[in-house]
């Protein structure tokens, strides 16, 4: 179990390299599971696992690297729709162990309120996004039901010359990658190319919900004047967390799927993908690139 804030490790490879080895040390990105647990005043044991005190309900299990833990768990319940304030949120803590030592594979968030909280749905969609997301049209109308509405036009513009440089930008803060090669990133940038926020994960999808929940705990949302810059494709997953925290512009190095255009096109989100070696395709919202 790694410490909270410790994100790469070192291991010794043998190197080769022209038919000749050596040993060296080379460096890799930590991956370990992090289990998200609510506890809701006044809510009985749920369907959760047994092993968690009353009141308390494990919704999620996910392979992240360590760092921004809060902020992940954080994302994470605003995406899936469970919280929608900051003021949703009493506390987020590391969990104890019965000899009292830090749990950091456990973060616990406690609400201030149980109340309308569907925990059964919660635990169906979970289970479902965990591997490849919801399907089809449900998943469109699901974004619906959790109140989201197509994003206004706003003010944001993104020179076209700003969003070819973006992941070239993000590329420059990723401080692990350029130690381990093996992590994503997602991060926030204003319409003039300012770096706002930048987290990294060796999830896609943990990068972009450790960037909203850092947002979300800083009561920013909704991002309207801001652009999502991700370091890999773009799924459902990620523009629907985009469409979630209000931010009306994606970039992406990759290509982004069927369902994410389709998303995009119903939610009057701009996506831009393929943007690498000067030049870039854009799959909706024209409109807010000069």
């Amino acid at each position: 179990m790694a410490h909270p804030s410790k994100s790469v490790e070192s291991v010794r490879v043998r190197r080769v390299r022209d038919g000749h080895a050596q040993r060296v040390k080379d460096w890799v990105t930590i991956e370990e599971p992090m289990e998200i647990r609510l506890a809701l005043p006044g809510v009985p044991q749920g369907p959760g696992r047994p092993d968690t005190p009353p009141g308390v309900e494990s919704i999620a299990v996910t392979m992240r690297t360590p760092g921004h833990d809060f902020e992940l768990a954080a994302g994470f319940l605003v995406t899936e729709g469970v919280v929608r304030d900051r003021k949703d949120v009493r506390e987020l803590t590391y969990c104890r162990s019965g000899r009292g030592a830090q749990e950091y594979n456990i973060v616990e968030v406690r609400l201030r309120s149980g109340r309308g909280i569907d925990l059964g749905r919660l635990s169906r969609n979970v289970f479902t996004s965990s591997s490849c997301g919801i399907c089809g049209k449900a998943s469109l109308d699901a974004v619906e039901v959790q109140g989201c509405r197509p994003l206004p036009d706003g003010t944001l513009k993104i020179p076209s010359g700003i969003l070819i440089d973006l992941p070239d930008r993000l590329r420059e803060a990723q401080g692990d990658f350029s130690q381990t090669g093996g992590l994503h990133a997602a991060g926030l940038f204003t319409g003039s190319g300012e770096l706002l926020s930048i987290r990294e994960d060796v999830g896609r999808h943990n990068a972009v919900d450790k960037v909203l929940g850092e947002a979300f705990l800083a009561g920013k949302l909704p991002l309207q004047d801001t652009v999502l810059v991700v370091s890999g494709r773009t799924s459902f997953e990620i523009l629907q967390k985009a469409v979630v925290g209000g931010v009306p512009a994606v970039v992406a190095v990759g290509a982004p799927s069927s369902l994410a255009v389709d998303l995009a096109t119903r939610f009057n989100l701009t996506l831009a993908g393929f943007v690498r070696g000067g030049g870039y395709n854009l799959y909706t919202g024209a409109g807010r690139v000069t």
